[in-house]
């Protein structure tokens, strides 16, 4: 079993576009919150203006899933896209 943290993330890209989105990482990795964020975006060829404590906040622990351990275990971190994101991006 994992325990995630996730971060609920809210970043205004260069274009002037509002994405908003969760990073999930491993517990023990919460200081790493904003890096993941900015390498998901920057993978799927967006760039942030800055993401900041303000606007990637811890919201709440949970157990991971199989799919979400999967991915963090490939990747680092697991990404659940909301508001603004392109489709069919999973990491």
């Amino acid at each position: 079993m994992m325990n995630v943290d996730v971060y609920d993330t809210h970043v205004r890209t260069v274009e002037g576009n509002l994405l908003h989105f969760d990073i999930m990482l491993p517990s023990d990795e919460g200081n790493r919150a904003i890096y993941y964020a900015n390498q998901w975006l920057l993978s799927i060829g967006r760039i942030p203006e800055k993401i900041t404590r303000e606007n990637c906040r811890y919201r709440h622990t949970e157990t991971a899933t199989p799919e979400i351990r999967k991915r963090i275990r490939e990747h680092g971190y697991f990404v659940i896209q909301m508001e603004g994101c392109p489709a069919y991006y999973y990491y």
